[in-house]
Order: structure tokens, then sequence, then C-alpha cells
């Protein structure tokens, strides 16, 4: 059977979580944290000192190389053994340790999916800020490693702005550009505001944001502690992660819900109960300001770190505002949202708020200044029920296409090219 007619394998790698599945589906079939446990003590054995024992050496190596374990499996193997040490191979969005990674798609592939890399196509992702070599490298380990018949890596952003179209699209008939956009991707690492536009990516107005959803764990976490709330060591950081992920919102007035809280605690303060995992001993901590404190390091970032100081919105009008003038209208009109750190409640609303305050405020002072009228600028947030997931629906949509075939790259162009085929892609003939 002809690997075309198979649905492709779609995998998008995040720092924090990746999403697996078949192209065509609704939703990821797995979605696992990215990391892997490698037991290292075969390697540590002191009969290896020995030079000449090189059996043991190669043994003690194929063992090492054999054992390890990825996604939650690893996180339980790490916390109930002392043999195994966790990797994470993304860091900030890109990969730094290429050995693991290639552990991370095989167990993804024969353990996760159960599939024969060699009878379908693939379809990964990679952040916006990615180098050339990084895709050279993918493209490296998939055709050599793998033996897939074709691969194709594609610009998280893109898919992400096609998955909110696709989602929007299926709500109404009403047509409208896909293809223009501003994305913001805020993950468990590296958060990128990535202006689209005719499905082009355009680099020079692509912005970073310091603070992701690792850093709103590590300050709900922080918060915590600092109230004198006591959370065993070891768990401290899942702890702080689940409450953000259950507990927190977030807040139009960040006085005013201060307040709120101070007034009716019993209404707003929420509980934690577990058992420590040491001693057995239960425990009980209490929720308060860290429900709206953790995401407001998005809008106020100062109370996070004093490193620095531009809020999301601010930095948002700033990437709307270093794009070609003649696109900025509808780049504003089309703020698409993507990643799990957007998914708390009323996050595009406080977002939407804030970038029109600050549009306004511009055309007023353009209005006062040249005395002409200017017209309104329409801004729009557009958030989804599958932000958490976009990118990957991004992807299972294109790669459902029938044109998806023609445009990946193939064993055989591999074969008589080699990697630098993967700098490219074959839509847009351009680095992205």
């Amino acid at each position: 059977m002809d690997a075309a007619a198979r649905p492709a394998i779609v995998i998008d790698n995040g720092t924090g979580y990746s999403k697996l599945g078949f192209s065509g589906n609704s939703e990821p079939s797995f979605t696992i944290p990215t990391v892997v446990a490698v037991n290292e003590s075969f390697l540590d054995q002191s009969e290896l000192l020995s030079s000449a024992n090189w059996i043991a050496q190669y043994n003690a190596g194929v063992m090492a190389d054999l054992d390890f374990f990825i996604g939650d499996e690893a996180l339980s193997r790490f916390r109930s053994s002392g043999l195994y040490s966790l990797k994470s191979p993304i860091h900030h969005g890109q990969v730094d340790d290429w050995d693991t990674m290639e552990r991370f798609w095989q167990q993804c592939m024969f353990n996760y999916l159960r599939c024969n890399p060699e009878e379908h196509y693939f379809l990964l992702t990679d952040s916006p800020v990615c180098t050339p070599e990084s895709r050279e490298c993918t493209g490296e380990i998939m055709f050599e490693t793998f033996n897939v018949p074709g691969l194709y890596i594609s610009v998280q952003s893109v898919l992400s702005l096609s998955a909110g179209y696709a989602y929007l699209k299926s709500l109404s008939d009403e047509n409208s550009d896909s293809t223009v956009g501003v994305v913001v991707d805020i993950g468990d690492g590296a958060p990128h505001i990535v202006p689209v536009v005719n499905g082009y990516v355009i680099g020079s107005s692509i912005k970073s944001f310091p603070f992701s959803g690792s850093d709103v764990t590590q300050f709900v976490s922080q918060i915590l502690q600092e109230r004198g709330e006591l959370l065993p060591p070891e768990d401290s950081l899942d702890i702080a992660r689940k409450v953000k992920e259950m507990y927190c919102y977030t807040s139009s007035d960040i006085v005013k819900e201060f307040k709120k809280h101070d007034k009716k605690p019993d209404k707003y303060i929420k509980q934690w109960s577990a058992i420590k995992p040491k001693t057995g001993v239960p425990y009980t901590i209490d929720i308060g300001y860290e429900r709206f404190l953790g995401p407001e390091i998005f809008f106020n970032p100062e109370i996070y770190s004093t490193d620095f100081s531009t809020p999301l919105p601010e930095l948002i009008d700033s990437c709307v505002q270093s794009a070609p003038i003649d696109t900025r209208r509808a780049l504003y009109k089309n703020i698409v949202l993507s990643g799990g750190s957007t998914m708390f409640k009323d996050f595009h609303k406080r977002l939407q708020n804030d970038i029109k305050k600050i549009v306004d405020d511009r055309v007023a002072a353009t209005n006062a200044r040249h005395r002409v009228e200017v017209r309104p600028v329409e801004v729009n947030v557009v958030a989804h029920p599958i932000q958490s997931y976009a990118v990957w629906f991004g992807g299972s949509v294109a790669a459902s296409n029938p044109e998806f075939f023609e445009y990946c790259h193939t064993k055989e162009e591999y074969e008589e090219h080699g990697a630098s085929i993967c700098r490219t892609s074959p839509v847009f003939k351009g680095m992205y």
C-alpha cells in the first residue's frame, strides 16, 4: 500500500508538551510531556574502567540506549527510582539535544502511535526562530534513522493561524482572509508574537516575550511559599502547575480583585488537599491572590521580574506597527491565540481591551495633532477551545489536504540533494 494512501503522522514538539496523532483527526491521540528518563547507571559500573574489557563496555552502551522512557512514564520512573536522570531535549522552543530528541521520536512512533515510520508521511513543526541547521538535523534523523518516505516541516505560527480559521469557518460560512493575522503563541517556553501575511512569516517583525507558562508556575509556587504554605519541596512545582491549570484566571482590574478577595474570602479563596509522598501525612493549603496574580505577569511583568517591563499588549502592538503599513489593519483584526498558557479564563478579553486602548489612544492623538478624522481600527482577539493544541490541529488539517503529499520532501530528493532540502519550504521556496 502506497504511503500517500495512509494518513500522515503529525507531531508537534513543544518545550513542555508534545502532541502526537494522525492527520484528519480533530484531536491529538496523545499529549505527553517532552521529557526522557535515561538510565545511565550501566555506564558507571566500575568494571568498565578497564579499557580492555570492551565487551562489557559495548553491552553497557547497548543497555543504556535501550533503557529509557518518555512522557508521563519518564516522570514516574524518575520519581520512583534513583537510577534514571531526566532530560528535556527542547529548551525555549529549540532542540538542543538531538540524541535525546531521536529517542523521544522513536518511542512516539513505536510505543505510542504504534506505526511503521517507513509507511507514513510525516508533518513536524518548529519554532519561527529555528535555524536552517536545526531543520537539516530533523531531516537527517527522519530520513536516515527512521527512513520515512516523506517529510514536511512547518512553522508553528502558520499552523496556529490556519487552525483558528478552520475552527471559525466550521461555526459560520463567512469568508475571511485566513492567511493574514498575528499569532500570539504562549506555551511552556519561548512565547513568540508572529505576524503572518498571505502565509508568509514576516521574520523582521517577530517579537519574543521572556515569560511563559513555566514562569507562571514558578511565580505561583513563589507566592505560596512566601505566604508560608507548607508545600513538600519535591512536589512544590507540580502543585503550583496544577493550581495554575485549575484555579488561575485573568482579572480586568487587579486592585478590584484584591478588594474582592479581602471582602469575601470564603467565596474566592480555594483549598488544595493532598498527601505528602514521603511521609504519607495529609496537608491542606489555601489558594488566594495567586489565582489572578499568576497570569498577571503577562500584563504587568514587573511584579515577577524587574528585568523586563513591557506588557504583552504593548509588545503585540509594537509587532503590528513594525509590519508593512498596508497590512496593519488586517493584522489587528485577526490576533489569534495559541498555546496552553492562553487558556486562562478571560485572557482574550483582557488582551483585546488593553490592545484596543493602546490603538484608540494613538488614533485620538493622530486626530488631535493633524486635525483629521482617522477611521477607527478594529481590534479582534480570536479565542477558541482548541488553543492548547491549535498547532497540532492546523497540522492535521494541512496534512489531510490531498496536495500535502506534493509539497513534502521525499526520500528520493534527500538521497539526491542531501539534508539541505529541509532548509526551505516547497510551498514558498523561502526560509519559512
